[in-house]
């Protein structure tokens, strides 16, 4: 029994009082190597005042605006309001319907596509935003080994892109997505949403936001109402052209009126051919009265199912500003080279035990 004891022993009972104690053991053998510490402390407290200074700030747009879709009120927003209280979301029943509806909107807002048509909007009259962006990253050194000519790659406004061109686009795009440019709902059961866009240069934090917002708010508008504008250009088109035909009829019929007061009335050809354009204008008049009532009906239908986004609060300069601060970056980083020196004495002092 003795032996199996000395093999197999029993686990000490665990107690805090002496972990307790352990932890401050290895505090009073670290504190005496005062004059290591010492220079740790100023060390930390230099290297944290550097990363302050060193750390360039960074600048914040944000935007607020609100989607008032028609489709979305009465009955069934009610209804929606009402299971949303207890955690249920019934936005795909009635109310807006389609790709573009509800909580779409914020994925529409991060689409790469309308991004780099962002991109590609001027910042001034030298440079788009995609240059800008390029050089306060540092991104255009970078990619001087792509360059075919070993001059900076632009980005030229409304002009065709290259396939180098469009991977760069890509690229800048993902770096914005990854922490630069977020999109959220501020309320559930209402219509805002809260843009916010975090840049190392304050006007093209400002610019890419407003324009980022106008991009998309113009192509959901486009989207959501193709179907009924593409209707009322039709109808418009139709109306247009048979109130030319009318009017060509009209003057036909009263310049054959004129010229039958100076025909013998013993002829009944003449008497026939204004019955016919007569009879052409009157059914040309009704046409064109049930085209002009079609035209009027739909374009009433459009101003319905148009939705209006309106801005509540635009980025407005100054922008909110980024900054690390000494109060914060010098103390952490005290804490971590003690901390990084702890672990270091300690480890070492093991070692030589061994």
């Amino acid at each position: 029994m003795e032996q199996e004891n000395t093999l197999y022993p029993y686990e000490p009972e665990f107690s805090f009082k002496k972990l307790l104690k352990k932890r401050l053991d290895d505090i009073s053998y670290i504190l005496q190597f005062k004059k290591a510490l010492a220079l740790v402390v100023i060390a930390g407290a230099i290297a944290g005042g550097f990363i302050a200074w060193y750390k360039r700030p960074t600048y914040t747009a944000r935007l607020t605006f609100v989607v008032d879709d028609s489709k979305s009120s009465g009955g069934a927003s009610g209804l929606s309001a009402l299971a949303g209280q207890f955690g249920f979301n019934l936005d795909g029943l009635g109310g807006a319907s389609g790709v573009l509806a509800g909580d779409n909107v914020e994925e529409l807002v991060k689409s790469h596509k309308l991004m780099k048509a962002t991109l590609l909007t001027p910042y001034d009259s030298t440079q788009t935003l995609a240059d800008k962006y390029a050089a306060v990253y540092k991104l255009n050194k970078k990619w001087l080994e792509y360059s075919p000519d070993g001059k900076i790659i632009r980005f030229p406004a409304n002009g065709h892109n290259t396939r180098l061109q469009d991977s760069l686009l890509h690229e800048m795009v993902t770096l914005i997505l990854n922490g630069e440019f977020g999109i959220t709902k501020t309320d559930k059961k209402l219509g805002f949403f809260e843009v916010n866009t975090t840049m190392k240069d304050e006007k093209l934090a400002q610019l890419f936001c407003i324009r980022m917002i106008k991009q998309s708010t113009d192509f959901f508008i486009t989207t959501k109402t193709k179907r009924l504008r593409n209707n009322v250009e039709r109808l418009q088109q139709r109306a247009d052209s048979i109130g030319r035909r009318l009017n060509q009829k009209t003057y036909s019929a009263s310049a054959a009126n004129q010229d039958i007061l100076d025909i013998n009335p013993a002829y009944t050809n003449p008497n026939a051919n204004i019955e016919v354009k007569e009879r052409d204008k009157t059914v040309l008049s009704s046409i064109y009265s049930e085209t002009v009532k079609n035209l009027e009906a739909s374009k009433t239908m459009l101003a319905q199912e148009t939705p209006t986004v309106q801005i509540v609060d635009e980025p407005e300069l100054p922008l909110t500003k980024n900054k690390l601060k000494y109060l914060v970056t010098i103390p952490t980083g005290i804490f971590l080279s003690v901390l990084l020196f702890g672990f270091y004495v300690l480890i070492v002092r093991k070692n030589n035990a061994n």
